[in-house]
């Protein structure tokens, strides 16, 4: 039997606001000013849907530590920029939180300090306030388990009781990972076929959520 749905956990970048875009123009950027030239394609692969420190790692083993540290810090600063002339939210997300009745909450692998900037930038934040989580706080960003687990003990829900909306391929298996049930967002930058898979729904309309939730 599957237990009824007590809490919806939201990926943030690429869920809730349409940041991923402005992330992958970025990383190409960076990455061919600091020597390792890199696609659309293979920024979306390596980085979309990891935890900053995770790309920070992945970075360093590529070009150094150094060089690593200051990708990071130029994608910052030129992101900050971008999110203030260029971020809106993903279509139809706000008409879905204006309805939605079940618990929520965000399990992101953003830092505090960059989702209170771009959630609120977006007017999203006032849906979440107080329910927002960073991979900062765990020992383990996507695709382990560890974000959504802390989530779901923080907000006192059971794994199995909750559905991580995800864009990502490494957000869907960490969303199986946890033994939660996951609904994949195809309609940004990952193929559909990257968030496939066991006890996973695929989706490109974020108006088709309400929908899924109540079949989920």
């Amino acid at each position: 039997m599957i237990n009824p749905i007590e809490l919806v956990i939201f990926d943030c970048d690429g869920v809730l606001i349409d940041s991923e875009r402005l992330a992958v123009r970025l990383h190409v950027t960076v990455g061919a000013e600091l020597g390792w030239p890199l696609t659309e394609a293979e920024v979306i692969e390596k980085f979309i849907g990891r935890s900053i420190v995770s790309n920070g790692e992945r970075i360093a083993a590529r070009l150094g530590p150094s060089q690593a540290a200051l990708w990071l810090e130029r994608f910052e600063r030129l992101h900050h920029a971008a999110v203030d002339a260029e971020l809106t939210p993903v279509d139809g997300i706000l008409d879905v939180l204006d309805t939605l009745t079940l618990p929520r909450c965000v399990a992101s692998g953003s830092s505090h300090e960059t989702m209170r900037r771009t959630l609120g930038r977006t007017g999203i934040y006032r849906y979440f306030e107080g329910r927002v989580f960073s991979a900062g706080e765990v020992a383990r960003g996507k695709p382990a388990p560890d974000l959504f687990l802390h989530a779901a003990r923080r907000m006192g829900v059971h794994p199995s009781a909750c559905v991580v909306v995800e864009d990502s391929k490494y957000g869907v298996q960490a969303a199986r990972a946890a033994g939660m049930r996951a609904l994949g967002y195809a309609g940004g930058l990952t193929p559909a076929r990257w968030l496939e898979g066991p006890n996973t729904s695929v989706f490109d309309d974020m108006r088709e959520l309400p929908r899924l939730l109540a079949g989920a």
